[in-house]
């Protein structure tokens, strides 16, 4: 019997991939989507799925999912990132990346925080794939259009230099490698520390609107919420408090935090956990307003819910377009000098100086206050962490070989051959 029911389902998987195939040879849909959606379903671990298999797998769930980690777990030993990928093809990627940061970083220092930001908002939505720089068209919905994307800064300068790129080594480099590479430099540039990358990814055909929208962590994110975010994507307590160091630069908006100095969770009062200077001085810059009264919006911003850095004031409080909504600078004109990237904002922390409730959040519970402590007191230990932080958030389900493509454009899809 059992013979037979397994006999049963190999001809089903079988006689389903043949129509499939069939299907994509008659209607030319686009096989590598679905793979690649499948692949990326079988990498995630069943404790960590967002949204995967159901609880009650039957025997056959089971061998799809078997059958999709075999193809995974091929494609992944017969393709993988590595160290100086573009030696060959094109040795000069890096050098050109780095050197137009830095002319643009000089010029613009608001681009360090816009491509970290950019960055986090591509990786954290289905892995580090570019799918974030994609517009819309007729076929493709943009992640871009999601709440806590609209104020994503930073398309241009990876556009820039993607042009640069593709008239010195056209179709060879990856707009989602171009990106980690860039946000590296970016850190840098910033004063925070180098880490090494390997290269080789690949740029996705899709997009994931609705998964931005839904996953991406707010502002206003309780602690909890936060950390079960971050774990659903392999990063534990360490990782995420030390990824969390992107806000000691930045700005931010007093909309995303008002609620907190006069209005906190609908009690009519301040946060009892601000420090009540640091709360007199931002009354002072954000002063109330009818909107005061109401929570905050939460866009969901993640890693850096902030707008890029400001570099036009002496103030770190200056007004917006919108007089009522004042801007703040994380950096408080960078406070320590570029040696305190990161470091700054834990001290911060501990003082009850931050800003946003998620950020405040994290001295909230002694597995994430532990290591909050950790770096206001050892620079040298949060560089290093931040550093294997970032290199494992740059590789999270990367595209590699077969799935995926290379864009010559970031913004557009390769049109199907």
């Amino acid at each position: 019997m059992m013979r037979n029911l397994g006999n049963y389902k190999f001809a089903f998987v079988t006689c389903s991939v043949i129509a499939l195939s069939i299907y994509v040879a008659l209607y030319g849909l686009r096989f590598d989507n679905a793979i690649l959606r499948a692949l990326r379903l079988a990498r995630k671990s069943p404790d960590n799925r967002t949204g995967g298999w159901d609880s009650e797998k039957s025997p056959f769930d089971e061998d799809l999912n078997s059958m999709y980690m075999s193809i995974a777990e091929e494609i992944d030993q017969s393709y993988s990132l590595h160290y100086d990928f573009y030696r060959e093809s094109c040795p000069s990627a890096d050098k050109i990346i780095a050197k137009t940061i830095r002319e643009i970083y000089n010029a613009r220092p608001s681009v360090a925080p816009a491509l970290i930001r950019l960055l986090f908002h591509d990786c954290f939505v289905e892995g580090c794939d570019a799918s974030v720089l994609l517009d819309v068209d007729e076929s493709l919905t943009t992640e871009k259009g999601a709440a806590p994307n609209l104020s994503l800064k930073g398309f241009d300068v990876i556009e820039a230099i993607k042009s640069e790129l593709e008239n010195i080594c056209p179709g060879i480099v990856s707009c989602a490698d171009l990106l980690v590479l860039a946000a590296r430099e970016a850190v840098l540039v910033a004063g925070g520390p180098f880490y090494p990358l390997e290269t080789g990814r690949r740029d996705s055909v899709v997009a994931f609107r609705e998964i931005a929208d839904r996953e991406l962590p707010s502002p206003q994110a309780s602690l909890s919420v936060i950390l079960a975010s971050f774990s659903s994507r392999g990063f534990n307590e360490r990782e995420t408090v030390s990824l969390f160091g992107a806000h000691s630069i930045g700005i931010t908006h007093c909309t995303f935090f008002k609620d907190r100095l006069y209005n906190f969770s609908g009690t009519g009062k301040p946060d009892p956990e601000i420090n009540t200077g640091f709360l007199q001085e931002l009354k002072t810059k954000c002063p109330f307003s009818a909107s005061a009264s109401s929570p905050s919006p939460s866009p969901g911003t993640g890693l850096a819910p902030t707008l890029p850095a400001s570099h036009s004031s002496q103030s770190y409080g200056m007004s917006s377009e919108n007089g009522n909504d004042a801007v703040i600078d994380l950096s408080y004109n960078n406070e320590g000098g570029d040696e305190n990237f990161g470091t700054r904002y834990y001290r911060r922390l501990l003082q009850k100086k931050g800003l946003m409730y998620s950020d405040q959040q994290l001295t909230g519970r002694e597995e994430t206050e532990i290591w909050v402590r950790a770096y206001a007191s050892d620079s040298m230990l949060f560089r290093k962490d931040f550093a294997m932080a970032m290199m494992k958030l740059s590789n999270y389900h990367v595209l590699t070989g077969p799935l995926g493509q290379i864009r010559t454009s970031c913004s557009k899809v390769l049109p199907r051959k």
